[in-house]
């Protein structure tokens, strides 16, 4: 046992400074990666929460304030025309219990009047624009502005439909692949594999694993962005469990697990942007940037807006 110990605790040793010398220093390992946009202002579904989510008012209004992306999530109707929504199920949108697979894109109702800001609890958006738009719609009136699809479920023609379009528009660089399920962004790196890509929940941990073991520096990450919710927020306005108790042990674990300096350091020298969301305080824009967060995704890129020109040039991409 002794000489067990004295061979592998100077192993060990040793492993634990190279490690750390490399995660300070991943140009010495990896070929920096120089993004193509920056993001430090993420519209979560087009703004939500000044005006109805995912509308082309709602876009219209996040551009006004300089948002460096959009973020999406697609749906497609029975006549395969790829819609601009959250949800497959149209009832909590627009009080109509049908999928939107279900109907064509010229039967789909309208928006309700009013929407619960999903992460603002008790706060609503109105808006006077209420029609569903098309993904289409979004590439010709913003051809140049980055935006991050996400796909929910395991819909391989929903996939290639919006690989199809992207090409179509030119939009390969500055359209991001977004879900949460390894098995789904397979499928979307098989339909355009020049699309960046972001972290799905199991790469996600793996990454943050990687870290605490020592392994970060050695390993390739081939995605480009971090899309990751910031603990702050949960049993907040994040409550990713029904039991408060388990959502408030989660809020301390991922706390301790994610908000390092030298973490998101790291990944953003590899060429991998951070983004937390989906934030829509004061409090936890600072939160995030104090970190070292590329960006920030909100429900009110007003605010947002209002932040950074506040704090500049500490909230200033370097």
């Amino acid at each position: 046992m002794s000489l067990f110990l004295y061979c592998a605790l100077p192993a060990l040793g040793s492993y634990a400074m190279l490690s750390s010398f490399f995660l300070r220093r991943p140009h010495l390992l990896h070929t920096p990666r120089a993004p193509n946009f920056r993001i430090r202002l993420g519209a979560h579904r087009g703004g939500s929460g000044e005006l109805l989510e995912n509308t082309m008012e709602a876009m219209e209004n996040s551009m006004a304030q300089h948002s460096d992306l959009l973020e999406l999530d697609c749906q497609l109707t029975r006549d395969r025309v790829v819609v601009v929504s959250h949800d497959e199920n149209l009832c909590r949108q627009s009080g109509l219990n049908r999928d939107v697979s279900s109907l064509d894109f010229e039967d789909l109702p309208l928006y309700k009047e009013e929407l619960e800001v999903y992460f603002s609890p008790g706060h609503f958006a109105h808006g006077t624009d209420r029609r569903m738009v098309r993904l289409e719609d979004l590439f010709q009136r913003f051809p140049r502005t980055p935006m991050s699809v996400e796909i929910k479920g395991k819909n391989e023609e929903l996939i290639r439909e919006i690989a199809g379009l992207v090409r179509r528009f030119d939009r390969n660089e500055i359209t991001i692949w977004a879900s949460e399920k390894s098995s789904i962004m397979k499928k979307c790196k098989a339909a355009n594999p020049e699309m960046p890509r972001s972290f799905t929940i199991s790469r996600g941990f793996w990454v943050i694993l990687s870290y605490y073991l020592g392994l970060l520096p050695f390993i390739p990450i081939p995605e480009k962005f971090f899309f990751c919710f910031l603990p702050n927020i949960i049993n907040r306005t994040y409550f990713p469990f029904s039991c408060s108790c388990l959502n408030q042990l989660l809020a301390v674990v991922s706390k301790w697990m994610i908000m390092r300096k030298s973490l998101i350091r790291h990944l953003e020298e590899r060429g991998v942007q951070v983004v937390f969301w989906c934030l829509n305080d004061e409090s936890d824009f600072e939160a995030a940037f104090s970190v070292g967060a590329s960006g920030v995704m909100t429900d009110y890129p007003t605010a947002l807006r209002h932040y950074l020109d506040n704090h500049e040039p500490a909230a200033r991409t370097s």
